[in-house]
């Protein structure tokens, strides 16, 4: 066993220093897209901390998912890669700063009353005393001012970010079984998001219908990710990776050749 490892090793960190060159490279030639992503998530949670000053705590709206899920259900506190890090990163910024922009225009539109109990008539968390400077608005009084926002109602951000990535993973991750189980998590935190009482059903439900549609309308935008499994290797291939694929290739040669002679 030491054998074994001490011989693969070397091929290991060759793959390793091979493959964090190729994302370097990428990064380099996508690097403002990355950058404009990080600072829209910035910006995201400054709006969301700004309107919790103007949250006016009321009486918590009628809501069917509430009646059907009482508080009694509070949740509990390879080289097989298909596509390059760098590029699906910039493909989910996408994804997420135009959900968050909508979500922004939603819940600035309408100021609805939160429905957690921090929030509520009588809390001294339900609104925020006006910010003495633009810098505490711009501080975004991390991590209190995300634990105990109000007001950012519709749409769930919980829901953006998960179904996001589940879809992402659902075009291009590889095992159906965490495809399956990616979903079923999307399905089970829509509900203890409205028995934690984070947030109403409305939410949760244009989280859905929202966030798939503004993959599916993006998606008809963007070029497609070029596929590693098809397109030219920028990775060094092993002796037995290369003896593979002249196989493969001398196959499809003899296999259209034999084609032609029958015809």
């Amino acid at each position: 066993m030491p054998f074994i490892f001490a011989r693969e090793a070397p091929k290991l960190w060759r793959k390793v220093c091979a493959e964090t060159s190729t994302e370097l490279s990428l990064l380099a030639g996508n690097w403002k897209f990355v950058l404009a992503g990080l600072i829209f998530q910035y910006l995201h949670g400054v709006a969301a901390h700004g309107v919790h000053y103007l949250h006016q705590p009321g009486p918590t709206l009628q809501d069917a998912g509430f009646f059907l899920l009482p508080w009694t259900f509070h949740p509990f506190v390879f080289q097989l890669k298909k596509i390059y890090t760098v590029l699906i990163w910039c493909r989910v910024f996408v994804y997420l700063a135009v959900c968050q922009m909508l979500r922004i225009i939603t819940f600035y539109s309408t100021l609805l009353p939160g429905p957690s109990y921090h929030c509520r008539e009588g809390s001294n968390l339900a609104r925020l005393p006006p910010p003495e400077s633009a810098l505490e608005v711009l501080l975004i009084n991390f991590p209190q001012g995300i634990v105990y926002g109000c007001g950012d109602l519709i749409f769930s951000s919980h829901m953006i970010f998960t179904l996001v990535f589940v879809r992402t993973y659902q075009k291009y991750g590889t095992r159906r079984c965490f495809k399956q189980l990616a979903w079923s998590v999307a399905v089970v935190q829509s509900l203890l998001i409205l028995t934690s009482r984070k947030h109403y059903t409305v939410d949760v439900v244009v989280a859905w219908y929202t966030v798939n549609l503004v993959v599916f309308f993006i998606d008809q935008k963007l070029p497609e990710l070029p596929d590693r499994s098809t397109s030219q290797p920028l990775l060094p291939m092993s002796t037995r990776e290369k003896d593979s694929k002249n196989r493969e290739e001398l196959d499809k040669f003899l296999n259209g050749n034999s084609a032609n002679i029958t015809t």
